[in-house]
């Protein structure tokens, strides 16, 4: 068409340009083709990585973790820990498995099949998978026979047995021997109605995994469509109406089944509700009224409540109540495995925490009763009254926190009007265990290190930066040395969240502060284990520049892999294993004597270089560098410095 109209040579011109456009077009068609194929196969494996790597659920990780750590004893065996003097057991993270405690009390390592999987007789761990069958025969397999038992005086066997797509959170043997005798009468005693409505809010109509118990998701049962209430953990705890799934993801031809440790009752009230009808409650009624924090609480949230009974306001003095404003996040006691801090409505922050078969508060264990559960929260019933830091002085924050010998030889000293009083001062205060080994007793050098931890300004530690010098009761300057993994004053870290008080705030530090006296120099002639060191500088010149880092460092500072510059040398390598800070695999026996200068960490033998490493190195750990200061990490006692020589 594009050819009529031409002269035959014009036709043959055209044609040869035609068909050159073509080849052309051919092969930008084909490179275009390539190139698709190229970004579809691109895409695909983008899509591959992102499904390899998708992020797994909490419940998922512990479990994967657990699968490892129960991977010796054959396939699909999980390592579990179990509570020594109890029936828990937990799936195991990494943190637990090192330091074998739960809720601070010890656990021993037992190894079961992983969910979904049996052992075979003669065969190691547990290499074949549970028969897929329906709901009521996977009661069995799950060992909730009580629930199954009641499900068969319910009249509930035909409908789990039977086609559907089910969700049973079936209680264990155990959470049904838990249940109060007269509860338990009353639901048996009437099954074709109250045991059947109890099994059925039980139940969902739907398949839910784990994966699919989100945080804070709720889902009509199949009781009145009331809602059970789902809260999956960081830790890998899951719970429905605050009772634990102890074996989850029971999978059946019908369904799915997950075991909880208690029998769960559906909820009607809000957390306002469940306050305003309880005798037990009433002035925390009032208190919560003239906060106007009642409509609060009936609003759609997830609040955790600590509730002061009565008996627990009875106990407050009346001008310390003056003080103590209305103040009420959710969190059901099975979710706490060790401290964790939450932060209240006010600001204050509480470390909540376990000891044992004990919810703690603060290190308290004044929870009298727990997860009293209501459509918006959660309440704890607490026999003390959690006064918020707000209302507090600096004396009350100490004793009232990990603090208290601290705020023991304060108020010997004979500071406590500065912790009483209005003074918009900062309290650095040592943990009780940096007390451990050092002398209490009340001397004039104790009197002014004690003066030396009050600043004579009201801070937060967010304003603190490195380089900042803040000034002591006592006139010392203190130093401010921000690292990647710590801020620290000296040789102390801050190692809590601030408490602010009414007048004051309150700094936890991991150590009680040694504020230098000298240069590194004074330092080290003060110390007779420096004596050889101080007396031969000549001779020892070139071993002891390997001992000498470039850069400022602490303790505090040191992770678990850091490398330092030494002014002779390639490196030093320095970690920490169990509370002791080792460099080049030596044990430092002092740390932290601080120099105006820079700072000396005592060792008991000569430090040689590591031999050269055949895998690639550790991230580093950043260390903040200073002009004119130096890190003396190799001082020697005369014996081993002898030996070289």
């Amino acid at each position: 068409m594009l050819l009529s109209g031409a002269s035959p040579s014009e036709r043959g011109s055209r044609l040869s340009v035609f068909n050159r456009l073509l080849v052309a077009g051919d092969a930008a068609v084909e490179r275009a083709g390539r190139e698709m194929k190229r970004l579809t196969l691109f895409a695909l494996a983008l899509a591959l990585v992102a499904t390899v790597f998708a992020a797994k659920s909490p419940y998922q990780a512990v479990l994967q973790h657990s699968r490892i750590r129960g991977r010796t004893q054959g396939p699909n065996v999980c390592a579990m820990q179990k509570i020594q003097g109890s029936d828990k057991k937990y799936f195991t993270n990494c943190k637990q498995w090192y330091r074998r405690k739960i809720c601070g009390k010890p656990t021993v390592i037992s190894y079961e099949c992983c969910p979904g999987y049996e052992k075979v007789i003669g065969e190691k761990g547990c290499p074949a998978a549970l028969p897929l069958v329906n709901i009521y025969k996977t009661l069995s397999v799950v060992e909730a026979t009580t629930t199954k038992m009641y499900s068969e005086r319910a009249k509930l066997q035909q409908e789990i047995e039977g086609p559907g797509s089910f969700t049973f959170f079936a209680p264990s043997n155990e959470a049904w021997a838990a249940l109060p005798t007269e509860i338990l009468d009353a639901l048996v005693s009437n099954v074709n109605i109250e045991l059947l409505n109890a099994l059925h809010y039980h139940m969902v109509n739907k398949r839910l995994t784990s994966d699919d118990l989100k945080h804070g998701a709720s889902f009509p049962s199949m009781y009145q469509d009331f809602d059970v209430h789902i809260h999956h953990y960081s830790n890998g705890i899951v719970t429905v109406n605050c009772a634990r799934l102890v074996k989850a993801d029971q999978h059946a031809t019908n369904g799915i089944v997950h075991v909880v440790d208690r029998v769960i009752t559906a909820i009607t009230n809000d957390v306002n509700s469940l306050i305003d009808t309880d005798d037990d409650l009433d002035t925390l009624r009032t208190a919560v009224a003239a906060a106007g924090l009642s409509t609060l609480l009936e609003n759609q949230g997830s609040y955790t409540i600590f509730a002061p009974t009565n008996e627990a306001f009875e106990k407050i003095p009346p001008e310390t109540l003056t003080r103590i404003l209305g103040d009420p996040n959710l969190h059901c006691s099975e979710s706490i495995m060790t401290g964790a801090p939450l932060e209240t409505l006010q600001g204050s922050m509480l470390e909540v925490g376990c000891d044992g078969e004990d919810m703690t508060i603060n290190g308290k264990a004044i929870i009298t009763q727990r997860d009293k559960l209501g459509t918006n929260g959660v309440v704890h019933y607490i026999n003390e009254l959690l006064i918020p830091d707000s209302a507090k002085t600096l004396l009350e924050l100490a004793e009232g926190s990990v603090v208290t010998t601290a705020a023991k030889l304060l108020k010997e000293a004979s500071l406590n009007d500065h912790l009483t009083g209005s003074e918009a001062v900062t309290l650095l205060a040592p943990l009780n265990e940096a007390f451990k080994d050092k002398s209490l007793a009340m001397t004039p050098d104790m009197k002014k290190t004690l003066r030396n931890h009050i600043l004579k300004e009201k801070l937060s530690s967010k304003s603190l930066y490195h380089g900042q010098e803040l000034e002591t009761l006592g006139g010392q300057k203190l130093r401010v040395f921000v690292f990647r993994n710590n801020l620290c004053i000296e040789n102390a870290c801050i190692a809590a969240h601030d408490k602010n008080g009414r007048f004051a705030n309150m700094f936890i530090i991991d150590s009680v502060l040694a504020p230098p006296m000298g240069t590194v120099m004074d330092v080290l002639k003060a110390d007779n284990r420096f004596s050889t060191l101080v007396g031969d500088p000549k001779e020892l010149a070139n071993v002891l520049k390997y001992h000498i880092g470039e850069e400022f460092l602490i303790s505090g500072a040191v992770t678990s892999h850091t490398r330092v510059k030494p002014i002779v040398g390639e490196r030093l390598e320095l970690g920490t294993r169990n509370s002791t800070v080792y460099v080049n695999r030596v044990p430092v026996v002092e740390t932290d004597l601080m120099a105006t200068n820079g700072v000396v960490h005592a060792v008991s033998v000569i430090l040689k270089p590591l031999p050269p490493k055949t895998v690639s190195d550790q991230a580093e750990v950043s260390a903040v560098r200073r002009t004119s200061t130096v890190r003396v990490l190799r001082s020697q006692s005369s014996k081993a410095l002898s030996r070289v020589q």
